[in-house]
């Protein structure tokens, strides 16, 4: 009888400590490092797949449907309506010998962003078009020294 109470007490502690902590994460706001840079209209913005607008993001996924491609450690030189540039790495799936059994790999890449806009999704906000990677050494496999893409609208 005295360890079905103990081990009753204990699950109801855990249970308390658990919804405690569950509160007290839900209604925390985000701190500063979790949020993404946010911007007014007075700066282009990078949407992402999911229609999120941010700046100076410290990485950006280019795979949305299978999440293979991703760029990471970004580091802006330049962020303005003209252009916006950045150094960082790209990281790859080399899918062998299929994409859930492969390996990510890490090339040095230089990011470009151009094309500002009007975004139709919030027409109050510019955005990027266009991104451009420049891989200046070793490259994924398949892909050209330089790479460009279309942005979400």
């Amino acid at each position: 009888m005295r360890g079905s109470m103990v081990g009753t007490a204990v699950t109801l502690a855990a249970g308390a400590l658990l919804t405690a902590t569950m509160t007290t994460a839900t209604a925390s706001p985000p701190t500063p490092a979790a949020t993404p840079h946010r911007t007014g209209s007075s700066q282009p913005v990078l949407v992402d797949c999911l229609w999120h607008r941010t700046v100076r993001p410290d990485d950006f996924l280019l795979a949305c449907g299978d999440g293979n491609s991703r760029l990471t450690g970004l580091h802006w030189d330049k962020w303005s309506p003209g252009g916006a540039t950045a150094v960082g790495l790209n990281l790859v799936n080399d899918c062998k010998p299929y994409c859930a059994a492969g390996t990510f790999h890490a090339y040095p890449v230089s990011i470009r962003l151009d094309g500002s806009k009007t975004w139709k999704k919030h027409p109050e906000f510019q955005r990027y078009t266009r991104l451009s990677l420049t891989y200046p050494g070793v490259r994924p496999e398949g892909y050209r020294q330089v790479m460009t893409y279309p942005l979400w609208d």
